[in-house]
């Protein structure tokens, strides 16, 4: 009884607020609810990701143009936690010098946020490894970041195929990691993977005492 009714208090999403976009650290929230990092590739799937996991068809902008998400976009969640979608790292059609501001960003929130507590990296379940999430998901190794990746648009797969797809990544991150943190496999179009993620982000929530157990 007692684990399925904290099953059932990690999918209560009761209240999502947009708190705000933020182009540099110091202009973040300052309140210490912890946060939870969404960042991948432009064009991953972040913001139907964002939506789906949150339950809410246009909280974050979907578009077929990469690069919209421009400043850290914050939403707190049921007055407890944050969820903190970053930029999109990788292609976009920006100039050389927008690019680089993302990348600062990017970089200076993940060395240097102290209420970051895990970061989730979204991964193409349809691509090889690419070069630029290789690299990545090394600095984070190098700076300590607690993280997980997620897989997305796996629906794109069949069931024959999506292990394999999985399995080559895998074996591409083996080459430079003893052991793979937590993976999740997502889609948006069917609504897969929200229940485990939700689930996860609980369990850390109430390791750090933060749990919303009202």
């Amino acid at each position: 009884m007692e684990q399925s009714n904290k099953q059932e208090k990690a999918l209560d999403i009761r209240d999502v607020r947009f708190v705000g976009g933020y182009p540099a650290l110091t202009h973040c929230p300052t309140d210490g609810k912890p946060e939870f990092a969404f960042i991948g590739r432009s064009n991953v799937g972040k913001s139907s990701l964002v939506n789906l996991l949150l339950g809410r068809k246009s909280l974050a902008r979907v578009s077929k143009q990469p690069g919209k998400t421009q400043e850290i976009n914050y939403y707190l969640v049921n007055q407890s936690w944050y969820l903190a979608d970053l930029p999109g790292y990788g292609y976009a059609k920006v100039s050389k010098r927008r690019r680089e501001k993302w990348h600062r960003l990017i970089h200076h929130y993940m060395k240097y946020r102290p209420t970051l507590v895990c970061a989730f990296v979204l991964l193409d379940a349809n691509l090889p490894l690419q070069k630029n999430d290789r690299q990545f998901i090394n600095q984070l190794g190098e700076w300590q970041v607690p993280f997980a990746l997620i897989y997305t648009k796996t629906d794109r797969l069949s069931k024959r195929h999506l292990p394999e797809k999985i399995k080559a990544i895998e074996e591409a991150l083996l080459e430079d990691w003893n052991e793979l943190p937590p993976r999740f496999i997502s889609s948006a179009r069917d609504k897969m993977g929200r229940e485990e993620l939700l689930h996860f982000i609980y369990q850390i929530l109430q390791d750090l005492g933060r749990a919303d157990d009202k």
